[in-house]
């Protein structure tokens, strides 16, 4: 009879095993966002993360990280955050890859104390990349003329419409090198003596799961349900932790934006297509789609 009674009771007041939150970062990093295609960064997540480290009884919070990477910002943001939290409410933090924990993503993996990824996930790149076009004689053929007027001679660098030049590519590199070190200087700062001695590893090459163990980037190859039950026990539960409801009812982690009305709902999708855009370009990189 206890135990029938125990079954129809709210998980909350079960005294069996302890429970752990569950928050899924899924999708490529950026600013902006839009109701028909959210973005993963920091505006986004930030409530939702709070609210899975506010859980008092939980000795832990699991993190799933599915992303190919995008803004390096936004992705120290959140790995800052969640570093932050953790350290506020003195929780242990497991970070789990799926498809891929690359780039940015790999970067926001480092805030988990222990991290695990199956053994064809995509880990790594830990580099920086920069891209873009250019329509220096596309201007030429249809008859338009460039015109830009600048106070500073370096403001309107890296014109698409007009022919690179060498200094603008070199200071674009200086911007990228600074910003690598970054993230090398956190990878050793966070995975330490467990990172392997080997050239590439900061060279912006992707492994599979198995050898980015090897390699030091990840503690093992595991799943959430057998890593945490093997940590706290068989009767561990699982709580997704998930955002407001936005436009059509859809789960958004910790943002929902309003919709757009006349001629902004036509930039809107011009938007989301060019995010779209970009995400799969991302997605691509890895040779993922």
């Amino acid at each position: 009879m206890k135990d029938m009674f125990r079954r129809y009771l709210p998980a909350r007041f079960r005294k069996e095993g302890i429970v752990v939150p569950v928050v899924r970062l899924q999708g490529a990093i950026m600013s902006g966002g839009s109701q028909f295609r959210p973005a993963l960064n920091m505006a986004s997540v930030a409530p939702v993360l709070a609210k899975a480290f506010a859980s008092k009884k939980s000795p832990a919070v699991a993190i799933i990280v599915n992303s190919p990477g995008g803004s390096p910002v936004q992705s120290r943001l959140i790995y800052q955050r969640i570093r932050d939290l953790a350290e506020e409410h003195d929780k242990k933090v497991y970070v789990f890859a799926e498809d891929a924990a690359a780039s940015g993503g790999y970067m926001i993996a480092l805030a988990g104390d222990e991290i695990y990824a199956d053994a064809t996930s995509i880990v790594g790149s830990i580099g920086v990349v920069s891209g873009g076009f250019g329509f220096p004689e596309l201007l030429n053929k249809i008859g338009v003329e460039r015109r830009v007027y600048t106070a500073g001679e370096n403001k309107a660098i890296l014109d698409p419409f007009k022919p690179e030049r060498e200094s603008d590519i070199a200071y674009l590199k200086t911007l990228q090198l600074e910003i690598h070190q970054v993230f090398i200087d956190m990878v050793k700062a966070r995975r330490g003596a467990k990172l392997a001695n080997d050239p590439d590893l900061f060279s912006g090459l992707f492994w599979t799961g198995g050898r980015a163990r090897e390699l030091g980037l990840i503690d093992g190859l595991g799943h959430l349900r057998e890593v945490l039950k093997r940590d706290f026990g068989d009767k561990t539960r699982f709580e997704l932790v998930s955002g407001a409801k936005g436009l059509f009812g859809r789960r958004v982690p910790g943002v929902t934006i309003a919709a757009e009305t006349g001629g902004a709902a036509g930039a809107a999708a011009l938007d989301t297509l060019a995010q779209a855009a970009e995400e799969k370009a991302l997605w691509g990189r890895l040779g993922l789609s």
